[in-house]
């Protein structure tokens, strides 16, 4: 048998999966930008269904395709594909934040420009230790883990109704991973940030010991310079942070899934 004879055979099961991988998709940084053709999306949805497809409502139901009921399992499939990506992209967005909270202070505030990856304006530090997240993201094989852990599990073990009965299970789980956002953000940006502090104090006591001195012109560079040096020798640290918090939030999330679906099979 062909893979086109099964689809055909089982159209509405592989249409409801193909929903929530191309939900994620759409949502999923890197993948969701518009550089990306939906083309290429829809392909690589359509592909990675045809594969999970064996083990996604391995049980089945007598549904009518052509019914209500239908219609609300493919917005419940979406729902489910939309909170995988979600997720994701509050992974990236702790480290889109921790360069935003020390890019003003070392006077950058005032450069933020359109970010294709984070599809958000963004100062430059923001910008910049997001791309070193897609980076490692992709040297960890985030995308494998995605599609292994966040798809193939998934649909071994939950399904739309689970959405249902878990609400409080995935609303508590969401503004926990909101929480730890700021505070993983602000963890990150600390050191710069708190030694940038630092400097703005010591300008401000230099400034009213010696009003003669011009430190607004001379505070700038100093506040760039510092950081730029921090940031080189903090980036090690930075670059380890973000590979445990991106293993940490895979694990969490597939606890999730597998707490959400209680085993479904």
């Amino acid at each position: 048998m062909g893979p086109f004879d099964t689809i055909i055979q089982n159209a509405p099961f592989f249409f409801l999966v193909a929903v929530r991988i191309f939900a994620m998709i759409l949502t999923t940084p890197l993948l969701s930008i518009q550089s990306v053709p939906r083309v290429a999306k829809i392909a690589l949805a359509g592909a990675t269904a045809y594969l999970v497809l064996p083990y996604a409502y391995s049980t089945g139901w007598n549904v009518d395709p052509f019914s209500l009921h239908y219609v609300l399992l493919v917005v419940g499939e979406g729902l489910l594909g939309v909170i995988t990506g979600f997720f994701i992209s509050v992974l990236f967005a702790i480290f889109s934040s921790a360069g935003q909270f020390f890019s003003f202070q070392m006077g950058f505030g005032a450069s933020a420009v359109f970010d294709a990856l984070a599809q958000v304006e963004n100062p430059l530090m923001g910008q910049y230790l997001n791309l070193i997240a897609m980076l490692i993201f992709l040297q960890i094989k985030g995308f494998q883990t995605l599609f292994i852990g966040g798809v193939l599990r998934s649909f071994e073990s939950l399904n739309c109704f689970a959405l249902v009965g878990n609400q409080e299970m995935f609303v508590s789980f969401f503004l926990k991973g909101l929480t730890t956002l700021f505070f993983n953000a602000m963890v990150i940006a600390f050191p710069i940030f708190g030694t940038l502090i630092l400097i703005h104090v010591c300008m401000g006591i230099l400034s009213k010991a010696a009003p003669q001195m011009n430190l607004l012109s001379e505070g700038f560079p100093i506040t760039i310079l510092t950081s730029f040096f921090l940031l080189v020798v903090a980036l090690p640290f930075m670059a380890n942070t973000f590979t445990a918090m991106m293993e940490q939030g895979f694990e969490a999330l597939e606890q999730l899934l597998r707490s959400a679906g209680g085993g479904i099979r």
